[in-house]
């Protein structure tokens, strides 16, 4: 009995930590929580800096920077003012100059990691915001807004503000080599007790002869995310669009099909009709807020990823995790413990869940409640792909040419060359390294086996004394990592 107890336990263990080969593995790394305020180019670079190294060293695959927080910019525009978020003062370039996108950009391709660029589309003025820029959409247009609660929004109901936003999306995807582009949860506003969205007008003389003022809402929304998407795509196709609505998006009582929870909804407070966007098609992964712990009396966990896993599977459905929320309450069954392995428990068991994004990094860099720790050690201690996207394409590149291990000056390297390839899928623009031991069955759905994920088309071998025999494969990725066949070598290493 005691040795089938120990067995059961190492078998828990082993599904447990089970690790996808491939999985999203992003953070949020934002600015309106005034982080960057007041530093110079060299502290905010190396602060950025030090975060980036310790989100590669816990596995992080892809980083999440907010680079548009209120109709500014944390890059060079010309259509948008320098965010205050960045400088202190809405307008004021950064000095010495510098491009945080650009660079951000730069840092996380080094790293191998995707950079999504996170954008709010509507809110234009938060609340702590007293001053803002002559450049700015409010002070030249002021009737594009409305004032909500101590914050500006651009009217959803205006045509030109969806075309207003798509233009700065084009802007960022021309121009920059982002691999996504992000919106979070700020749609219509969330609703203040006493306030009242002022949008009578343009429901009166634009209601398209929808009776119903939360459907005209919605209805406004959803021409926005379906022009954004195709946007977007129309641009570069290989840029991902992402969106991370609020954890719940109808209880029960609002909907039979809702979530058995009683929290703010995406459909009927903030007229996002998620579900609406993923059956069409208008983004490519989403990233519920699921910030609450297991048990939560309104809004509980365990509820919400199985509704999520339930009715979001025609995308990649990727979880939105609160570190802090998580490492600060018990597990239900072991109070010794905190809720991380509860919940990525949870997740191995959903099949239609493709990942997790931290809320938020410096949560994660801090290693709040050793939450980071684990994910180096059991979660995310092999390497993993992007989740595959094979409704943007189904394309991949041909297989590496001319594999070959070569004795340098550098040491043992094996050298590849990059396949053929003239479109944007069919062209290698990484590579993913497998090692396997003589006489072992080649697996590529192995993640452990996987060694590098590379823009190089080289990489240096371990070699010890030439005694052990080892199968190396290289596979060609393009953008989205839609994997080319196998190449192999024999080595001795």
């Amino acid at each position: 009995m005691r040795h089938f107890l120990i067995l059961l336990v190492s078998l828990l263990s082993l599904a447990v930590t089970a690790q996808n080969k491939r999985d999203f593995r992003g953070a949020w790394i934002q600015c309106v929580n005034g982080q960057f305020q007041g530093m110079s180019t060299e502290q905010m670079q190396r602060t950025l800096t030090h975060q980036l190294d310790e989100l590669q060293q816990m596995g992080v695959n892809a980083i999440i920077f907010q680079v548009r927080p209120e109709c500014d910019a944390l890059y060079k525009s010309d259509i948008e003012p320098w965010s205050r978020f960045l400088t202190g003062q809405q307008g004021r370039a950064p000095k010495p100059y510098w491009d945080p996108l650009e660079w951000m950009i730069r840092q996380c391709h080094n790293r191998e990691m995707e950079l999504h660029a996170w954008i709010n589309p509507y809110r234009a003025k938060t609340k702590t915001t007293t001053e803002l820029a002559t450049t700015h959409i409010a002070v030249r247009k002021p009737y594009a807004c409305f004032d909500y609660d101590g914050q500006k929004i651009l009217n959803p109901a205006l045509a030109e503000n969806r075309k207003y936003i798509c233009t700065v999306a084009k802007d960022i995807v021309s121009r920059y080599d982002v691999d996504g582009i992000h919106m979070d949860d700020y749609f219509y506003p969330y609703p203040a007790a006493g306030q009242t969205i002022p949008d009578d007008n343009q429901y009166r003389v634009a209601s398209n002869g929808i009776r119903n003022r939360a459907d005209w809402r919605r209805h406004n929304v959803n021409l926005f995310i379906k022009e954004f998407y195709e946007t977007v795509h129309a641009e570069k196709p290989w840029v991902k669009v992402g969106i991370s609505p609020f954890g719940i998006y109808r209880n029960k009582k609002s909907w039979d099909k809702g979530s058995n929870t009683n929290g703010l909804q995406n459909y009927d407070d903030l007229y996002a009709d998620v579900l609406l966007w993923i059956s069409n098609g208008w983004l490519d992964y989403c990233v519920p807020q699921l910030y609450w712990e297991i048990g939560h009396r309104t809004a509980d966990y365990d509820t919400l990823i199985r509704w999520w896993n339930s009715y979001a599977g025609a995308r990649p459905l990727v979880i939105g995790e609160d570190i802090e929320r998580t490492v600060g309450n018990q597990d239900l069954n072991n109070p010794a413990k905190n809720q991380q392995d509860a919940k990525f428990r949870l997740h191995s068991e959903m099949k239609n869940v493709k990942g997790t994004v931290l809320w938020y990094a410096k949560a994660a860099v801090d290693d709040k409640g050793g939450y980071a720790s684990r994910l180096k050690q059991v979660y995310w201690r092999n390497k993993a792909l992007q989740p595959q996207m094979n409704f943007i394409s189904k394309k991949a590149p041909a297989k590496p040419k001319k594999i070959k291990p070569i004795w340098t000056a550098d040491g043992y390297v094996l050298y590849w060359r990059a396949p053929k390839g003239k479109q944007w899928d069919n062209k290698a623009h990484q590579y993913c390294i497998y090692r396997f031991e003589k006489g072992e069955k080649i697996d590529l759905d192995k993640a452990e086996k996987i060694v590098a994920v590379t823009h190089r088309q080289y990489l240096n071998l371990p070699y010890a004394d030439g005694s052990q025999k080892y199968v190396y494969v290289v596979t060609a990725l393009n953008r989205i990592h839609n994997e080319s066949k196998a190449a192999k070598v024999k080595v001795k290493l």
